[in-house]
């Protein structure tokens, strides 16, 4: 009878107070204490009504509630059973807008770390928006305008509704699936917070922070916020900006790519000419070296000519010179003084052959002097000492300074007996050069 009494008379209540011992059993019925500076009441939200809160409900939190007044028989307590909250001082909104900003930030999923940079030259955009709304046209609009040969792959949604955060979830999941996405754009036109609060449910920001494709958040007008702003890799203001963010202006791209390749003409005709100049220096380089060879090739010739000359005309003298001898043996060879000579004749005989042997020595000795010359102008003759002549095994270019060759490369040394192709292991340069 008083419970009766009581819910007739007090069947709509509003009262204005402080909430106090917030207790959540796992029924998902709220119970708490609503309080002000002198009394206080005890108050039950049922699990229907608590589903339908916008917000978290924490102790210290003031709150304006309407509900009627009854009574918990069995413990004899009146209560109030609430079937509508809103804080104090703030819309509903805006507080479980704080409320979920916190906790997801806390969570890192607002963290600039996460945030990926957009493709510069994407082939596909994907778009997750309303099939019927004005942002669509402006996308398609702006994208076309600045590039036309991008594709686009629209992910039609509700953006506003009952159902509408679950189905951009699900688009979002969808277009990351398909593997061809390069960029994607998820937003809508303006509207009130009301219109806009799909994009501050809990399961879209999850959605785009868990993306693989980087996201632009492009909701409502530039004044507007929501919670996919600060999970996504961009922000746009505006749906038409969030276009030219993600679509470069094909017409300056094919400027530009004229530009690079004039460059790259101009850069290849001067690095032609530089290194034809590089060549005929080295050739020219090449034919000195040639015609210092040939050179000394020919003082080789005269000095071997020399050389016989100079011993023909020794043989020649030594000749002569016997000649004359003879001459003068034959005029005293009367019997005695052939007789008496003929003692003295051996002696004479080893002494001439002494003395041809010692000039014939000193021909030879003078003769291996010029051979020595001869052998010393001769390149051939470095090679007989042991030297080596390193040449490139492509052009056979020689080889005369050692920051020209690279470790692993291959080269040829050409020695007197013929030639070795070597692999360098290392290159040590003398930093005193």
């Amino acid at each position: 009878m008083v419970r009766a009494s009581l819910e007739s008379d007090f069947a709509e209540v509003w009262l204005e107070g402080e909430i106090s011992n917030l207790r959540a059993p796992g029924s998902g019925h709220l119970y708490c204490t609503l309080k002000d500076q002198s009394s206080q009441i005890r108050a039950v939200i049922f699990r229907s009504a608590a589903l339908r809160l916008r917000f978290g409900l924490e102790d210290g939190l003031q709150v304006i509630v309407r509900g009627r007044l009854s009574v918990y028989e069995p413990r004899g307590e009146y209560q109030l059973i609430l079937d509508h909250l809103e804080p104090k001082g703030r819309g509903a909104l805006q507080l479980a807008f704080e409320q979920l900003k916190r906790r997801l930030e806390a969570e890192g999923l607002f963290d600039a770390q996460r945030k990926r940079s957009l493709p510069v030259f994407p082939w596909t955009v994907g778009i997750v928006t309303s099939p019927t709304g004005a942002a669509l046209r402006d996308l398609i609009t702006v994208l076309h305008r600045r590039c036309p040969v991008l594709s686009i792959v629209l992910a039609p949604v509700q953006v506003q509704g009952a159902d509408a955060a679950e189905q951009i979830a699900s688009a979002i999941h969808d277009l990351n699936e398909l593997n061809s996405i390069d960029v994607m754009i998820v937003g809508r036109g303006g509207g009130s917070m009301e219109d806009l609060w799909s994009f501050n449910e809990e399961a879209v920001v999850r959605a785009i922070a868990a993306s693989r494709i980087p996201i632009i958040s492009a909701v409502g007008h530039e004044t507007d916020v929501t919670l996919a702003d600060f999970a996504a890799d961009a922000r746009a203001p505006t749906p038409s900006a969030a276009a030219e963010m993600v679509a470069p202006v094909l017409a300056e791209i094919v400027e530009r790519l004229d530009m690079f390749a004039a460059r790259c003409r101009q850069a290849m005709t001067s690095q032609c000419f530089e290194r034809n100049q590089r060549l005929d220096l080295m050739m020219a380089h090449l034919t000195n070296v040639r015609f210092r060879i040939l050179s000394e090739a020919q003082q080789v010739d005269g000095a071997v000519a020399d050389m016989r000359e100079a011993i023909r005309a020794r043989l020649k003298q030594v000749t002569a010179t016997a000649q004359q001898w003879s001459h003068a043996l034959a005029s005293a060879s009367p019997d005695i003084r052939v007789r008496h000579g003929m003692a003295i004749v051996p002696q004479l005989r080893s002494r001439l052959m002494g003395a041809m042997r010692y000039g014939l020595k000193q021909n030879e000795q003078q003769i291996q002097g010029y051979l020595d010359r001869l052998n010393s102008l001769s390149p051939l003759a470095i090679l007989d000492r042991g030297y080596g002549i390193l040449e490139t095994v492509a052009h056979h270019q020689l080889i005369r300074d050692v920051r020209r060759v690279s470790v692993g490369e291959q080269i040829l040394a050409r020695l007197a007996n013929g030639q070795l192709r070597c692999t360098v292991e290392e290159v040590s340069p003398d930093p005193s050069v």
